[in-house]
């Protein structure tokens, strides 16, 4: 029978896909998704940032090795599972990285791992999101008949053409998609605190969906230091801007290790 620990350790290793695990690392970098998006979407991240950084994916529900368990649709839920989840891995310094609904699925559990158990990364990487305390102006997708959720995912240039081209695909991740706009399109940031972990937003150029005026407003969610930095690209920059964005953590993330030493 396993032991607590190791029931634990076994519950992290599910949520979080590490793919290049690393012997002795100095930090972790827990890696959030995108909404649709699973932890292969950071497969390479190990071979692109620091030796000293272990780089953590998250593994929803509804997707990858996961796939047949359901996905979350409510963001409280998912973040106090995640918790639980990612407790046995902070035994190091961390940081956390989150693009679009991972930004704000990051934000609720720095603060729910701050009030409950008194961690919290040392630095928060937020990508492509709207500030936790601003609405949404646009309608919401994801109840939507499936064509028109489909027209809608093409126009947000997110999902793999090699998706969205073939019914079946496209039916088999339906379930998550949907799920995860449910969370990202319902979302209402709960916390009146402030962080004291320094913040570094990217915003792209691009984007129509997340314009610069409401990344920046992260800028309030932080008694310590903001950056704003504008990538090029649409709203899924994160891709197509990727070496440069790794360029910039990899120096933040050699500065956090430095002070660390």
């Amino acid at each position: 029978m396993a032991t607590s620990s190791e029931t634990d350790v076994m519950i992290a290793s599910l949520w979080f896909q590490r793919f290049k695990p690393k012997p002795n690392p100095k930090l972790r970098l827990f890696c959030f998704p995108y909404a649709g998006g699973g932890a292969l979407i950071y497969k390479t991240w190990a071979d692109k940032l620091p030796d000293a950084v272990e780089v953590c994916p998250v593994q929803l529900p509804g997707r990858g090795r996961r796939f047949k368990e359901p996905p979350y649709t409510k963001i409280d839920s998912l973040v106090e599972d995640l918790a639980q989840a990612v407790l046995p891995l902070l035994d190091l310094p961390f940081a956390f990285f989150g693009h679009s609904l991972g930004a704000l699925v990051s934000f609720d559990l720095t603060h729910k791992l701050r009030n409950e158990f008194g961690l919290q990364p040392l630095q928060l990487f937020v990508s492509g999101s709207r500030a936790p305390h601003i609405s949404r102006d646009s309608s919401s997708i994801y109840n939507l008949p499936d064509d028109q959720f489909i027209n809608e995912l093409k126009r947000l240039n997110g999902t793999p053409s090699e998706v969205l081209q073939h019914p079946e695909l496209i039916r088999l991740m339906m379930k998550a998609l949907r799920a995860d706009f449910e969370i990202a399109e319902t979302y209402k940031s709960s916390t009146t605190s402030v962080l004291d972990c320094s913040i570094t937003a990217f915003s792209g150029l691009g984007d129509e969906d997340v314009p610069r005026e409401h990344v920046e407003e992260w800028k309030y969610h932080t008694t310590d230091s903001f950056k704003l930095l504008m990538m090029p690209g649409d709203h899924f920059f994160l891709h197509t801007s990727e070496s440069l964005i790794l360029q910039i953590m990899s120096k933040e993330l050699n500065r956090l290790i430095s002070v660390l030493a």
